[in-house]
Order: structure tokens, then C-alpha cells, then sequence
């Protein structure tokens, strides 16, 4: 699948080669994790729905928990239910107990339930509105407080009835509203509207007392019947209230809110009552907001939470002298919250939440719980770990925490999360951690589904929802969309699983996407369904990226400066051509070396000058100019040519010195500084005069001793304006050796230059050094070590008589 134009660094990988299996293996893992996940909580979350349901039926016609269930069956096939539906609509009918009231639709179809008989039909709802009925249905059962409905029901709405906002208002004892929870309005106007007062010209209240809903879709005649919701309420041309049916009096009213005018259909208003009846069940267990409870009031709740199979506790706040919640008494609590209390077989009542707690007075619970009584506002907390006592034995388990106000107090739950919440959380940290989400397409159903991280990959909203499997390449970029067209016609003709990395525009810019899917075929080899992931590896492409241009430039840069030093190396020996063999000058025996360094690409600028002068005498210099490029090599140039012109017209050494130090010090060209040392023999003499600028001294190798020059005074070249050379002068006797050399000789980094001052002593004064050769004395000093700076040296050797008549005789 690869192609050409294609610039992403991810390669699709043909089925049978390669990583394939892997990645089909982690494709496979990850939907069957998340399937099995959803079905274990479907599952447990539908039971307990239906188990409440066939209380109410038994506890309301007094059958059998069989026949319970076969009531609610009957009533969900005679209306064109599904059975969790009828269930959610059964709760919601509940009232209080009427002794000589009872549900005639659940009497009656109890008692045919009980005789075998069926019951009658009701007029079937449209297709469309039952299957969405459905869906919420069972997204009901993960719904956990009123701010969570009012967001999953503005899911659902949005695309069937356009909805654009839903508020839900429970009824308080003083006949006021108060906003339960709101899903598509803002904060401040949600704050502005948290309670509404009971008068007239108000749709919500008017909905509640009248029982009935009110259609409110003509906005310019609407706002002059009623005070409209809304910053400005012309945001909003068309609202739906609706009064959720309660067993009696409806105590919660659900508003729809949409940005467009005109009416509602009579489908999109059944579907909203349908949705009214649906919410009624769950809406009840969240209760209306009522007086501060009594102690009657907490022995009934206490014999209410005996019956309940979760940790939950009564809590009234004990408050000082200043008004200050010091600690909460505990005036309920079940059995499972003594266990977690490590207090089996004792009763909380009575006793302070700290004194039970210790531990959570530093936890956000505590924190939260002066929220939640200050603000009337719910707290869920995050799963932690908490070591309760499980049948006398201490056991670690996962528990998350909710508080909601009662009254004046406050109801504290505690619910342990089993293996398939854990396991929910480590799929959702696997999808943050890796930047990966998974996705589904039913290609008989043609529903999708996409978990909330491939949503943000792309950056869609998911009130849009997923899109359909033979439109994800349209979220490719044009140069990559042939591919993606090819990957998904694979999998839905052929069920050919895909690899397949891509760039997609989305709202933070472009981002590089690697689709990873594979098919799951009916009993003929046609797909049915695909499954797979989807992963963000822009982080990663730009790391490669710039790896790549940095190798790019990298090679570049070595390549010009490998050209640099070739051409330096053939400027250096243009203009310091080397002697093969040892030269005479004045009487004296002249050796020559040099050795370019080993390490990095350039050449540096140390070199040597030995001549004879117009009155016989010889000229002997050593250089080192800083630095490693062509320029240091001219430099050098300019200095070696310099001070052989100088000292050939007569210039004395520390004049010329003085004179090369504004040479570099004024000339453009010039190349930072230089050291140097400078020596005029004088044959007549048998004396040696020199001087230097910053260079180390000479070294003096006579009868077997060495000893270096005591320098004269002089600075770097090009360092000072102002710089003061003396001279120092040295008679040199037949059979002395002198050494000029550069500080690559010596230096040894990170070692003090001292100790290769002491090395190249020990080795010039060694016996028989003073008769070996140059290379020799170099061979044991060096010692095969790599060489950082380049080495020049001088090796004057001051002939006997006998040897230089042998010379004479020989030539």
C-alpha cells in the first residue's frame, strides 16, 4: 500500500509480513477488551434495573418475582417496547403508596400475566422513535447524577429533535424550581437561572402545575406570554417543557431548547414525551431537595439504609461557636460503612465522621464535603484505594465516594469498583498513554462507534458522532486519500485488513494518523463489521522529521569541512614543504617534523622556518597560530613570510616580534593569535640569541642532562597593543642537542602541561637518545595516542669536529 507522494514515515504492512500480526493482534485485543468491558456493565447495569422493576410490579399486585417478570415482558411486546424500556417506565410510575390506587395498567396486566392471557396492544410509537427510545434506554443505565442526564440527553436529542440545550427542573417544597442539570448553556447563565421563582408567565412552573407540556414555537408571540430563558432568549426560537410523570404530581420538568424556530413534528413530540417517561424512574432516585431531617427522619433512614447492599452514611454537620463545620455526626450508616470504618459489629450511629476516618480529614473527601454543604452543589470523587476488613481480613480495594445534600445534612456513598470497572480504566489509560482510540462500523446497521479519544484526534465533536467507514478518507488530506480509499474499499469488499498512516487537517493543524483495522466476516466471507484503532503519531513524525534534517545537515557540514581541510592540507604543504632528510645550516645538523592531528576535520596553523642568513648565520623558528581552519593556515603563511623578511633585512628578533604582534593585531585577514619562538645562531660565536611571544621555552639536551631555556620576557602575538620582547642568549657546544616544538608536543588534556614538559625531558635525556632520530625520540613519546593538536618540532643537533669532517669527507 505504499505510495510515492506519500511524506509520513509509517509504512502499511501487508497481511503475512512483518509486524502485521502484532498489530492485528493488538487491534483485536482492544475491541475485545472494550466489548467484553460494555457487555459485563450492560449487563449488571440492565439486571438492576429490571430487578427494581419487578419489585414494584410484586410489591404492587402481590405476584410472584416470575410473574413480575412476565408482566413487564407482556406490557413491552403489547407496546412496542424493549424490556429495559418498560422497566424505566414502570419505575417512573411510582407513587406513593395509595391503598386503594394501584397502577391499573400494571393490575391489569399482572392479573393477564397470571391467568396466561396476553395483554392488549398499545398504538405502536414510529420506527425511528422507538429505536431512538431504545438507545437511550440502555445509555440510561450509565447515567449517575441529573447533570450527567441532562448531557447524555442532549446526545441523543441533538440529532433527532435538533436540540441545542436541555435543562431539568425538580419542583422544591416551596413550589420553586430549582435546576436539577443543564447540558448546552453556559455556566453564568445556568448560575442566573439555578432557581426559578413559582409565578405565573413562567413555561416551566406553568408545565408542572398544569401536568401538561407546552410547545412553545412561535418565538415573537411565546415571549410575550412568558419570561423566556435565555442571554438574550432570542438565541433560542423554539423550546419544549415537559413535565416528567411521577406516579402522581410530576416533581421535575425537562426543557428542550433549540436554535432554530418553527414547530415540533408530532414524531419529534412523541419522542419527547417518550423521553419524559423514560427519565421519570431515574430522575426519582436522585429525590427532590426537602427539609433539614429529624432524628425521626434518621431512624427511618437508618432502616432504609439497613436494607440497601452498598456503604452509605447519614451525616449532620457539628458546628462552633463561630458557625465553622468542626466535624459531621454520623446519624445513619449501613453495615458495609462500618466494615470500611474497621468497626465490624459496631454501630456508627451516633459517632463523629473523624473520630470513625481519621485518615480522609487529609483527603479532598473532607474538603468536599464542606463544599457540598456550603453550596448545595453533589461531589463524586475519583476511584481510590481504601483497606477496608472483608470477613476479618484486612482487603485493598478501588472505591470512589459521592455526597449529595439532604436537607441540612449530607448522604455519603461509598461504590467499590469491580474488575470490570478497573478494567474500563485501564482501557481509557491505555488509549491516553498510547494517543490511540478505538473504532467500530456496523456495515449492516451502518451504526459507528468511536471512543471519546478518536473524537479528539480528529477533532470532532462528538455531538456530531462518528463518521461512516466509506467517508473516513475524506478526512485525509487529498495526497493521501487514494490510499485511504483503497485501505477501506479492502476492508469493506474484501475484509483485507489495513495498515495504514495518513495526515488529517483538524482544528489544532495537521496531524499524521496510522488506521489500524481488520474485519470480522458473516458465515459466507462477507463483512459484516470492522473494528480497529486509531493513533496520533504527529509527536513522533516530527521527532523523525527533525532527526532527518539534522542528519541532512549534518552531512552537509562534514562534507564542507572535510573539503576545507583537504584544502588546507594542500595550502599547508604548498607553502611548508617538509625536508625528507636532515639539513646543514651555519654548522648545525637540522631535523624536521610535523604531525597533523588525528581528531576533527581541520588543519591547524603550527609551522617552522630554518634558513641560512646573508652573513652565515641561521635563522630557527617555531609557530603555533590558534585555530583549525584555512584561515589559520594563512595566517601562519603571513607570519612565517613576514618574520624571515624582517630578520633577512636586518630587523632585530624582539623588533620583529614587536612588529609581527601589529601585523595581526591590523590586518583584516589576520587570525586571532599566535605563539612563537625565534632564534638567530650566530656561527662565529657557536651563540644562540632568541626570543618568544608566549611559546614554551627550548629545550637544552647536554652531556646527558636536560634542562629547558629560562624565557625572556614576551606575550601572545595579537593579544596586547602594547607588548614588551626581551632576548636571552645561549652558547651552544659541540655535541648539544636543542628541541623548538609546538604545545602539541606536551599538552595532554585535562593534564597540567607541566607533566608533559617533565615526559619530553625524561625522553630526550634517556640514554642513547642524543644519537637516535627524531622520529624515534616522537615514537616514544607519543606511543600510538590519538593526537588532538598538530606537533611541529625543530631538532638542532650541534656537531663534533670529528663528525663534521666525516660529513665533509663523505660529500
Amino acid at each position: 500500500m505504499c505510495d510515492a507522494r506519500r511524506v509520513t514515515s509509517e509504512h502499511a504492512t501487508p497481511p503475512g509480513t512483518g509486524t502485521a500480526p502484532d498489530l492485528e493482534t493488538l487491534s483485536k485485543a482492544v475491541a475485545n477488551q472494550r466489548a467484553e468491558m460494555n457487555r459485563l456493565l450492560d449487563r449488571a447495569a440492565t439486571s438492576a434495573v429490571l430487578e427494581r422493576a419487578k419489585g414494584a410490579v410484586m410489591a404492587l399486585t402481590g405476584c410472584s418475582a416470575d410473574e413480575a417478570r412476565e408482566t413487564l415482558v407482556q406490557r413491552a411486546k403489547a407496546r412496542g417496547h424493549s424490556l429495559l424500556e418498560e422497566c424505566w417506565i414502570t419505575l417512573g410510575g411510582l407513587g406513593p403508596p395509595l391503598p386503594e390506587a394501584e397502577d391499573p395498567d400494571l393490575a391489569e396486566a399482572a392479573a393477564a400475566a397470571c391467568a396466561g392471557q396476553s395483554v392488549p396492544p398499545a398504538a405502536p410509537a414510529s420506527d425511528d422513535v422507538s429505536a431512538a427510545l431504545t438507545r437511550l434506554a440502555k445509555a440510561l443505565v450509565r447515567v449517575g447524577s441529573p447533570q450527567d442526564l441532562a448531557r447524555c440527553l442532549l446526545e441523543h436529542l441533538a440529532p433527532d429533535v435538533g436540540a441545542d440545550a436541555v435543562l431539568l427542573y425538580s419542583r422544591l417544597p416551596s413550589g420553586a424550581l430549582e435546576l436539577a442539570g443543564h447540558a448546552g448553556i453556559d455556566a453564568m447563565l445556568a448560575a442566573q437561572w439555578r432557581q426559578v421563582p413559582p409565578l405565573a408567565g413562567m413555561a416551566a412552573p406553568d408545565t408542572l402545575r398544569s401536568g401538561e407540556p407546552r410547545w412553545l414555537e412561535d418565538f415573537e408571540r411565546d415571549k410575550e406570554r412568558y419570561l423566556l430563558i435565555g442571554d438574550p432568549p432570542s438565541r433560542w426560537r423554539s423550546r419544549a417543557w415537559l413535565p416528567v410523570p411521577g406516579g402522581g404530581s410530576a416533581d421535575f420538568c425537562l426543557g428542550v431548547l433549540r436554535r432554530r424556530g418553527g414547530p415540533f413534528s408530532p414524531a419529534a413530540r412523541d419522542h419527547l414525551r417518550g423521553v419524559a417517561r423514560l427519565c421519570a424512574g431515574l430522575l426519582r432516585t436522585y429525590g427532590v431537595r426537602r427539609e433539614a431531617a429529624t432524628a425521626a427522619d434518621a431512624e427511618t433512614v437508618q432502616r432504609v439504609l439497613d436494607t440497601l447492599p452498598v456503604a452509605a452514611m447519614l451525616l449532620t454537620p457539628l458546628r462552633g461557636s463561630s458557625g465553622e463545620v468542626r466535624d459531621l455526626r454520623i446519624d445513619a450508616a449501613t453495615e458495609q460503612a462500618a466494615r470500611l470504618a474497621a468497626r465490624g459489629g459496631e454501630t456508627l450511629a451516633g459517632r463523629r465522621f473523624l473520630e470513625c476516618f481519621p485518615a480522609l480529614a487529609g483527603e479532598p473527601l473532607w474538603p468536599a464535603c464542606l463544599s457540598t454543604l456550603a453550596t448545595g452543589e453533589p461531589y463524586e470523587g475519583e476511584p481510590f484505594a481504601h483497606q477496608g476488613v472483608v470477613e476479618g481480613a484486612a482487603e485493598l480495594s478501588m472505591y470512589s465516594v459521592r455526597v449529595i445534600p439532604l436537607g441540612g445534612g449530607l448522604m455519603l456513598t461509598w461504590v467499590r469498583h469491580d474488575s470490570s470497572d478497573r478494567q474500563e480504566q485501564r482501557l481509557a489509560d491505555l488509549q491516553r498513554l498510547g494517543n490511540l482510540g478505538w473504532a467500530n462500523w456496523n456495515l449492516v446497521s451502518h451504526e459507528a462507534g468511536w471512543s471519546t479519544q478518536v473524537f479528539a484526534i480528529f477533532g470532532r465533536d462528538p455531538l456530531h458522532g462518528p463518521v461512516r467507514l466509506d467517508d473516513l478518507p475524506a478526512l485525509a488530506l487529498p495526497e493521501d486519500r487514494p490510499e485511504v480509499d483503497r485501505a477501506v474499499e479492502g476492508l469493506m469488499r474484501h475484509g483485507r485488513p489495513c495498515d495504514v498512516p495518513f495526515r488529517s487537517l483538524t482544528p489544532l493543524g495537521v496531524r499524521h494518523v496510522r488506521f489500524v483495522a481488520e474485519a470480522a466476516t458473516d458465515a459466507d466471507g462477507t463483512p459484516v463489521e470492522v473494528h480497529g484503532f486509531v493513533q496520533d503519531l504527529t509527536a513522533r513524525r516530527r521527532v523523525e522529521l527533525a532527526l532527518v534534517e539534522s542528519e541532512r545537515a549534518m552531512l552537509t557540514q562534514h562534507d564542507v569541512l572535510r573539503a576545507e581541510r583537504t584544502l588546507a592540507a594542500r595550502l599547508q604543504h604548498a607553502l611548508l614543504p617538509l625536508p625528507k632528510e636532515p639539513v646543514r645550516l651555519s654548522g648545525l645538523r637540522v631535523e624536521v617534523a610535523y604531525l597533523p592531528a588525528q581528531s576533527g576535520v581541520h588543519v591547524g596553523g603550527d609551522w617552522f622556518s630554518a634558513i641560512e642568513l646573508p652573513d652565515d648565520d641561521a635563522l630557527l623558528v617555531v609557530g603555533d597560530v590558534a585555530g583549525h581552519s584555512v584561515d589559520a593556515v594563512a595566517t601562519m603563511a603571513q607570519l612565517r613570510f613576514a618574520a624571515k623578511g624582517m630578520v633577512i633585512t636586518g630587523s632585530s628578533l624582539t623588533g620583529a616580534l614587536t612588529r609581527l604582534n601589529t601585523l595581526l593585531l591590523h590586518s583584516r585577514d589576520s587570525h586571532g593569535t599566535a605563539s612563537m619562538v625565534l632564534g638567530r645562531y650566530e656561527r662565529e660565536r657557536h651563540r644562540l640569541v632568541w626570543a618568544q611571544a608566549g611559546h614554551p621555552p627550548p629545550l637544552l639536551v647536554r652531556d646527558g642532562t636536560a634542562r629547558y631555556l629560562d624565557r625572556p620576557r614576551g606575550m601572545l602575538l595579537g593579544a596586547s597593543v602594547d607588548p614588551v620582547y626581551e632576548e636571552s642568549e645561549c652558547v651552544l657546544r659541540p655535541g648539544d642537542r636543542l628541541i623548538l616544538y609546538t604545545d602539541g608536543l606536551v599538552e595532554r588534556p585535562p593534564e597540567n602541561i607541566d607533566r608533559g614538559l617533565e615526559r619530553l625531558a625524561r625522553a630526550a635525556a634517556a640514554p642513547r637518545a642524543d644519537t637516535g632520530s627524531l622520529g624515534r625520540l616522537l615514537a616514544a613519546l607519543l606511543k600510538g595516542e590519538e593526537r588532538r593538536d598538530d606537533v611541529c618540532v625543530l631538532d638542532i643537533r650541534v656537531p663534533h669536529p670529528d663528525d663534521r669532517d666525516e660529513e665533509d669527507a663523505g660529500g
